[in-house]
């Protein structure tokens, strides 16, 4: 049970990190580079990915002992699958809503976060013995 307490608060500092590096990065796209808040999500994840998965990697999964790679290609899977479903959530909502699209964007990772734990912890940060 400390095991678990442990990593969910590694897992909420690092999704944090993760998702106020997305979010600063999106709203700069938009205000700084004047590119559409779809195309600045899309930057914006791609730049949280990097933190996301250093993170989780070093420092939440750390004892799961996965191989660098085998990691990196599964969270790859379980970050970009959730950022589909953020992006589609994101770009209707922008179209169906009035809401500001800075505070739609901080609203969206947050809902998004905890089906990312969960994925990650069952399967992308999963030790699987080696084949005898």
């Amino acid at each position: 049970m400390k095991k678990m307490f442990w990593e969910v608060g590694w897992f909420v500092a690092v999704g944090c990190a993760a998702a106020a590096t997305h979010w600063l990065a999106a709203v700069g796209c938009v205000s700084l580079l004047a590119l559409p808040p779809l195309v600045a999500n899309v930057l914006g994840w791609l730049v949280a990915f990097i933190v996301s998965f250093s993170g989780h990697y070093w420092l939440t999964f750390r004892h799961q002992q996965q191989a660098f790679a085998v990691a990196l290609r599964r969270f790859f899977l379980v970050s970009a699958s959730g950022f589909a479903v953020n992006e589609c959530a994101y770009a209707w909502l922008l179209k169906a809503t009035s809401i500001r699209y800075d505070l739609l964007l901080a609203a969206i990772l947050v809902a998004v976060a905890f089906l990312t734990f969960v994925v990650s912890r069952l399967w992308a940060f999963r030790h699987t013995p080696a084949a005898s």
